[in-house]
């Protein structure tokens, strides 16, 4: 399952899938720990009316799941025929506490007076495997508090006259043949069990007696902690403060933060606006108050593959940050310039990726090629990262930022990538490419090494460092004069090639969307530069439209996700903007427009947008939502906004 709406308040993130169930839950960074047991089972909710009972999730109920437009607040909708119910959710993460609140709206949608009793699941995972977990109900003041160490959830809620839960269950989750206390609600009634310890999980009732055609409301709140302290402040705030007062100041917060995009907003088309603020929030959404910029917090994909996408690579981050600094947000930019800063190698590059907490990530790049001793690092993610300093330099013109990372950062990256150059090809060293799959000196990452190290140049020259900025650009124009070896003679860009030891090159000869993309928007080439212009013709006849969707494939031969061996790839949304973004650029205006409907329209109803999606039938596929698609989607409309 997707995460169609997405919560965070900068600590606390949470994602809903497509049933409107919490099926993850990451404290205290965004995207590090997941405290669910999101790979097997999600927070379930369930309704018992006159003697009937139903989870929501069993197939029987309309679910609709949605994101507001200017807001990170989620409207879901569950409604069944079968109950003559309904319930309406508003979902946030509150701003001043590290809470998940549901606010939730229950309708009697028959004629006649109805018992209903609503029922919430909770199913945390906070040690590893839910070994050492401990549940436990708290008397003095009504909640549930499921801890280990100094992690502390605290689970609570009223109903509209201000009443508690009146029964509560709490048992063994997956562990000793137990299936979870959730299955003690079927029967209408909950056994009250105190506590329970090793994989835990607990449930909640809530009884209303509903007249016919009426409703009541359920604000029920997750606090995460520290400590029991902690959470029993915001939970007696929460006992007592109206919560609709909260909502107010939610809503209001993320107004206010998108307030400075709000001229150049105005200019874009009616239409087009709800998926551009809707992205803004979910790429805000998935940024770390400490700087990290995750990737995607969907933790369904490592049920297909062995690892999340709950890590910050530098290079998706500063694409994640490129609509936001073009819009004048620029906090987190700031903040992430500060997360890479404080995790560069003392020699002057990224890694693969980072944990939110700043250690290294998990990687599948080795040490050693051919038996030779290299660095498992891909390039283009520490020219990225110089280079998008030079954008925010460029829209912000905050000549101090540019000052206190020049000598903690620029310098150190900017030298790095000067020298790491192969003398006999006056070209980058080999690394890995953004795809993140092939060892070589790929086209993409030259040019935007060419890129960062003219960004570098630039502000070497703001800060008065001339001798600096000469090494630079010097470096730049040696690459620039290698470039030719990395075109093909039937008139593309190669995906690029290894030198090997005898000093001949081992050339990859794969069409690939990023080895037009790296010239176009970091080779600073005239648009209609012959080489540009012909591995442009190849891009449209061997990689747009080759599957029956359309869209845009990363490479010939692409297998990730690929299950119809029949096509070529997987359509992905970021390599069918990164064509549309050319077309806006030459003036190929429906082209493009029709390029962004295309992605927009493989959407969910709350705007998130997946990795990529099936050739045949168009089903998401990968992660959703993966911010680096919501990235290229706002930089894709403000382009085709501009005069």
């Amino acid at each position: 399952m997707a995460r169609p709406v997405v919560l965070s308040n900068g600590q606390v993130f949470v994602g809903l899938d497509e049933n409107g169930l919490v099926h993850d839950f990451y404290y205290p960074y965004v995207g590090l720990d997941n405290l669910t047991n999101a790979r097997s089972s999600q927070h379930k909710i369930g309704v018992w009316v006159d003697g009937q009972f139903s989870w929501t999730d069993d197939g029987t109920w309309q679910i609709s799941v949605d994101l507001e437009d200017d807001a990170l607040i989620s409207n879901v909708q569950m409604k069944s025929d079968k109950l003559g119910i309904t319930i309406d959710f508003l979902d946030f993460i509150d701003i001043e506490y590290n809470a998940l609140i549901r606010c939730m709206k229950i309708t009697n949608e028959l004629d006649n007076e109805r018992d209903i009793r609503v029922f919430m699941h909770q199913v945390f995972q906070i040690s590893r495997a839910g070994r050492a977990d401990t549940a436990l109900f708290v008397p003095e003041d009504n909640y549930i508090l499921d801890y280990k160490g100094r992690c502390c959830l605290l689970i609570a809620g009223k109903t509209t006259a201000g009443q508690t839960f009146d029964q509560y269950a709490v048992g063994n989750y997956a562990v000793e043949g137990k299936v979870g206390t959730f299955k003690d609600a079927e029967d209408g009634e909950l056994s009250d069990n105190p506590v329970e310890h090793g994989g835990v999980d607990s449930v909640l009732r809530f009884r209303n007696v509903t007249q016919g055609k009426d409703w009541f409301g359920i604000d029920y709140w997750v606090v995460a902690a520290n400590s029991q302290t902690d959470a029993q402040i915001a939970h007696t705030y929460f006992k007592y403060y109206p919560i609709e007062k909260r909502i107010d100041s939610v809503r209001k917060h993320w107004q206010d933060w998108l307030s400075p995009a709000a001229k150049q907003l105005k200019r874009i088309p009616a239409d087009a606006l709800p998926l551009t603020t809707k992205s803004l929030l979910i790429i805000k959404a998935h940024c770390d108050d400490r700087g990290s910029v995750l990737a995607s917090g969907d933790s369904n994909i490592f049920n297909y593959g062995r690892d999340y996408y709950c890590y910050c690579w530098p290079r998706d981050a500063a694409y994640a940050i490129w609509p936001l600094i073009r819009l004048g947000i620029y906090d987190e930019a700031q903040h992430f310039f500060e997360f890479a800063r404080d995790t560069m190698h003392r020699d002057g590059y990224l890694m693969h990726k980072y944990q939110p907490d700043r250690a290294i990530g998990s990687t599948w790049h080795p040490l050693v090629h051919n038996r030779h001793k290299e660095l498992a690092i891909q390039e283009d993610e520490t020219a990225c990262v110089i280079y998008m300093i030079g954008e925010y330099y460029k829209y912000s013109q905050d000549k101090t930022l540019v000052m206190n990372f020049y000598h903690t950062f620029i310098k150190p990256c900017a030298m790095f990538i000067a020298n790491f150059i192969d003398e006999a090809t006056d070209l980058p060293h080999a690394s890995y490419d953004l795809w993140e799959e092939k060892f070589l000196t790929s086209t993409y990452t030259t040019f935007t090494v060419i890129a960062g190290l003219e960004a570098a140049a630039e502000m070497a020259t703001v800060v008065e460092h001339p001798d600096d900025a000469v090494v630079w650009q010097r470096a730049a124009e040696r690459i620039r004069g290698g470039m030719d070896k990395l075109y093909h003679p039937d008139g593309y860009y190669r995906k690029g090639f290894l030198l090997q030891p005898d000093g001949s090159l081992d050339y990859d000869d794969t069409l690939d969307i990023s080895s037009f993309f790296g010239p176009f928007m970091f080779g600073q080439l005239e648009l209609d530069d012959p080489k540009l212009v012909s591995t442009l013709k190849h891009v449209e006849e061997r990689l747009l439209n080759s599957s029956p969707i359309g869209g845009v494939i990363r490479y010939e031969n692409d297998n990730y996700f690929l299950t119809k061996h029949q096509y070529k790839g997987n359509p992905w949304i970021v390599c069918t903007l990164w064509l549309a973004q050319y077309y806006k650029a030459v003036g190929r205006v429906e082209e493009a427009t029709k390029l962004l409907e295309w992605s927009a329209d493989r959407g969910f109803p709350s705007g998130a947008l997946s990795e990529q999606f099936d050739p045949d039938s168009g089903l998401a596929l990968g992660v959703t939502p993966l911010v680096w698609s919501h990235a290229e989607t706002v930089n894709t409309v403000l382009d085709l906004s501009k005069d």
